[in-house]
């Protein structure tokens, strides 16, 4: 759902070919072998001819990225705050299903975010899903969005209540598309549904 592409990467003295995913908070690469690099493992990382190199706490991992590679190189230098991730901006309209703690309060009023009202279509829903049964409101919020808006389903990781896999069935089966995936925090995991551009 990030920046993607076919390369090759170079790991303990082989070469295995693939594909890169550049994700907000990880590097993922999917060919021969499988390997997940968090942004928070990585020790340091460089550019050169095309190349990206990463040191992270499992070693070392070159990527041949080509033009991509500085592109790369600069995000992971310099991840996105949680805010930036989620696209808050100054004015937009945000409506909060469920309980959220104070400190993500806190960052929409940083943010400068306005509340939306209870019959005014939002630009950025979020919903904090604790339990399958939490998505059964997902087709009333759909409809409670902006065009252009999107909604945030928040759910906890690694836990038998609310899986991926319920949580995307049920964005698409209320019309939505699910575009991006971020960390929220380190028990949560957020997923963004928008209306798909022929349904605007």
């Amino acid at each position: 759902m990030g920046d993607e592409a076919a390369c090759s990467i170079r790991l303990g003295g082989r070469t295995l070919a693939g594909k890169a995913y550049l994700e907000t908070d990880f590097l993922l690469f999917r060919g021969d072998e499988r390997l997940k690099i968090a942004f928070k493992d990585v020790s340091a990382v460089s550019e050169a001819g095309g190349r990206l190199l990463v040191e992270f706490s499992g070693g070392k991992a070159e990527l041949e990225l080509g033009s991509a590679a500085a592109k790369w190189e600069r995000k992971i230098r310099n991840p996105p705050s949680r805010s930036q991730k989620l696209g808050l901006k100054a004015g937009a309209r945000v409506r909060l299903e469920g309980l959220f703690d104070d400190a993500f309060r806190q960052e929409l009023a940083d943010a400068q975010v306005v509340a939306a009202g209870p019959r005014e279509k939002a630009d950025l829903i979020f919903l904090a899903a604790a339990a399958t049964a939490d998505l059964e409101r997902v087709p009333k919020l759909a409809k409670g969005l902006r065009p252009a808006g999107a909604l945030w389903i928040v759910y906890p990781k690694g836990v038998k209540t609310i899986r991926e896999i319920e949580v995307i069935e049920a964005g698409r089966s209320a019309g939505l598309k699910d575009t991006k995936v971020a960390s929220f925090s380190s028990t949560h995991t957020a997923l963004r549904f928008v209306i798909p551009v022929n349904a605007r």
